[in-house]
Formats: structure tokens, sequence, C-alpha cells
């Protein structure tokens, strides 16, 4: 039986073998797209997180669930560069772990790019998590 410092030693190149040991934290882009809010609410119901953020934007702000969560609105009508930022300066202090997972199931290429580089410039590792009909998958 490997300790905990050993197996991380052990497994130290593989982590998916980790994800069971990480605090993971789910970062779900609200906005367009028919089923896109179905997507995400079934991401935060079927999934084991630790911590939900929802962004999206004044009409994002109507949406509930059961589980908790925070939500961050942001203007999605803003420019790619701005939203960047707003997204960066919205989420800087708000991510506790080194890694989230991430569902872009819902809204635009425009706001996925910006979402995207500002998770990367945090700097926080991305692993893209979606609902299927075999549950929650990570990609």
């Amino acid at each position: 039986m490997l300790g905990f410092i050993e197996y991380i030693e052990y497994y130290n190149n593989t982590y998916k073998l980790l994800f069971g040991l990480n605090f993971m934290e789910l970062v779900a882009l609200l906005s367009t797209g028919k089923g896109s809010w179905g997507q995400v609410s079934g991401l935060m119901k079927h999934g084991e997180w630790d911590k939900i953020i929802v962004i999206g934007d004044e009409f994002g702000t109507g949406f509930t669930h059961e589980k908790q969560f925070e939500f961050v609105k942001v203007d999605l009508k803003a420019k790619i560069k701005d939203l960047r930022e707003e997204f960066l300066n919205k989420l800087k202090n708000k991510i506790d772990g080194t890694e989230v997972a991430l569902s872009i199931a819902s809204g635009d290429g425009k706001e996925h790019m910006a979402l995207i580089s500002a998770l990367i410039n945090l700097p926080v590792g991305i692993r893209f998590a979606a609902l299927t009909k075999d549950g929650v998958i990570d990609l």
C-alpha cells in the first residue's frame, strides 16, 4: 500500500489518476444556446464539485439551482479584449485551486476565447467538463 506522498511521486506524470485527490471547482459559462442552461444545470447536479462559479450577463442572473453557486455578472456584449479583462479581474480572487473544470457548452466563440484566455492568465489549469448520457466526463 502506497502512502499519500509515495502515491503522488509514483503517479507524478499521470494527473488523471490524481483527479480524486484534488480540490475541483466548476467554472461554467451561462450564455446563449438552445439547451445550454440545461447542460450547465445537469453538470452542477451530477458532478462532485467543491465550489461552483457560474458566469453570465444580466439575463443569467435569473438562473437558479438546488446546489449552492456563486454568480459572476459580466458584460458578454463587450469586445473580446475587454471581456477577457473583465473575466480576469472578476475571477482573480474567486478560484482557490490550481485547476478548474470548465463548461463552455453555453455561449459563443468570442466568449469562450475570452474566458479560456483569462483562466490561463490567472494562471489556472483547465479541464473541460461535459454532461453526457453516461454522466459527467472529463475531456
